[in-house]
């Protein structure tokens, strides 16, 4: 959905907004759709739905089967051209690297996103898992350690939007989902400056998290580290992985200050 003329002055170009909101209508969950389908999606116009489609397609951003619309690769080079021009995977990897290969777990840097957690990074292990992800990937951030991180530390201006906007599911019979449980969740996050779940967005996922700050030691950034529970707990996971996960943390915030134009594009 595209937010109505937010400026006043002119210089807010509704068309690109439009262009945008159509591109990111694509999920996992609806990888095609019609015209009708992207015009109910994003509340556009179909008929201005139809124009932004024919540019895309001209562009190669998006591709026809039948009556159907669909995403082209060339829609990662909108993502690649972020990673290249702030080198994150350079700055950020070697720390995660090194906590998979001494794990064997999949490790990921990410941001909050509106209502998700967005992977940045992500370095994956040869360990089977119910969930398959990769960079680019979002996921709920109310039921993942990644975001639960992200959320506890944010000022009250996001956490307050956050939760007006957000309509919370149980994903299993395990996920805590109602915003009260959620608030006293993230006050113990920040109190403890970790978070874990196991089993609430996924069955048989387990996973913690903790903060990455910037020099004012505001939030910039989530490291997670996740497994299949049938591998290990959630305590030992706390005791075990949380200290690696700070000691990277530690690392890609001295990093960081060498690059503040990278932290800068993270946290704006």
């Amino acid at each position: 959905m595209v937010e109505k003329n937010p400026r006043s002055d002119g210089e807010y170009l509704n068309s690109l907004a439009r262009g945008l909101a159509v591109l990111r209508a694509f999920s996992r969950e609806k990888p095609e759709m019609t015209l009708s389908e992207l015009a109910v999606q994003t509340d556009l116009n179909p008929a201005v739905v139809r124009r932004c489609l024919i540019t895309l397609q001209h562009l190669g951003y998006v591709g026809k089967k039948d009556k159907l619309f669909l995403l082209r690769p060339e829609v990662f080079s909108l993502g690649a051209a972020y990673i290249e021009s702030m080198n994150l995977e350079e700055v950020v990897r070697p720390s995660l690297q090194r906590i998979r290969d001494k794990t064997d777990n999949s490790v990921a840097l990410a941001v909050l996103s509106d209502l998700d957690v967005l992977f940045l990074v992500y370095v994956s292990t040869k360990q089977l898992t119910r969930i398959v992800a990769g960079v680019g990937t979002r996921f709920p951030a109310y039921a993942t350690s990644a975001g639960r991180v992200l959320l506890a530390y944010a000022d009250k201006g996001t956490v307050d939007d956050y939760f007006s906007k957000v309509h919370m599911e149980a994903l299993t019979e395990k996920t805590v989902a109602t915003k009260k449980e959620m608030k006293s969740i993230l006050s113990n996050v920040k109190k403890n400056r970790y978070s874990s779940t196991e089993g609430e967005l996924d069955f048989g996922v387990v996973s913690v998290a903790v903060p990455v700050f910037n020099e004012e030691q505001k939030i910039i950034a989530s490291i997670s580290c996740s497994t299949a529970s049938a591998r290990t707990t959630e305590q030992k996971m706390i005791e075990e992985i949380v200290p690696e996960l700070q000691e990277a943390a530690r690392e890609i915030e001295f990093e960081l200050r060498r690059c503040p134009m990278l932290a800068h594009s993270i946290i704006s």
